[in-house]
């Protein structure tokens, strides 16, 4: 074995190591968002970005892990932070709903109202042609799992239609984006267990 054998070998195990680690990190990072530990969640997802800064969360529903940093960091209530790290993940994958939805949360708590808005709006959008989409070109695959009783885009469409309206209660719908931002992720496990369980059941009767 020469030396740049042998060299592109140890790089091959070293980024292989690296997205692993990454992965466990954002694993880690998710649970602790969701059971309401933004600083651990902080720290996890920071670790993450630092071993492999354009990490992509590996899910139907994609998610950058600067992203996860943000959310993060929003949730602490750490809004000039959260901003910083949204900005940059909208900057590295501009199809991030999700980033531009709390990137607009964030603006709007800070103050940025007509920035804020633009960017929840956009988000919302996303977010919405996101779900339309996999239930109408995945509908026998994973896009039935996703959003089935149509509850979050509903939701969405309330919120898209305070923003067009003459009067809009911020507070409303920083709330109503919060409850859409958490809903999606949420789906990611619910959707996966569900897909898994019909798939086992399939197993059973095939080998019926």
């Amino acid at each position: 074995m020469n030396v740049k054998t042998l060299f592109l070998g140890l790089a091959s195990i070293a980024f292989i190591l690296s997205a692993c680690a990454a992965e466990t990190k954002v694993q880690q990072g998710r649970m602790a968002l969701l059971y309401g530990d933004p600083n651990a969640a902080i720290a996890s997802f920071q670790s993450a970005a630092e071993s492999d800064p354009g990490y992509l969360y590996f899910s139907v529903f994609p998610q950058g892990i600067w992203t996860y940093v943000g959310r993060a960091n929003y949730s602490a209530g750490r809004y000039p932070e959260a901003r910083q790290a949204l900005e940059r993940a909208v900057s590295l994958h501009q199809e991030d709903s999700m980033a531009k939805l709390y990137l607009g949360l964030s603006l709007a708590r800070s103050g940025d109202r007509q920035t804020g808005l633009k960017a929840i709006e956009d988000g919302l959008r996303g977010l919405h042609e996101w779900l339309d989409y996999a239930n109408q070109y995945a509908a026998f695959s994973y896009g039935q799992y996703w959003d089935p009783t149509n509850e979050i885009r509903s939701e969405i469409q309330n919120s898209l239609g305070m923003i067009s309206g003459k009067e809009i209660d911020l507070q409303k719908l920083i709330a109503s984006g919060e409850w859409v931002g958490r809903k999606m992720e949420e789906e990611i496990d619910i959707a996966r267990r569900q897909e898994s369980r019909d798939r086992s059941r399939g197993d059973d009767r095939g080998g019926d």
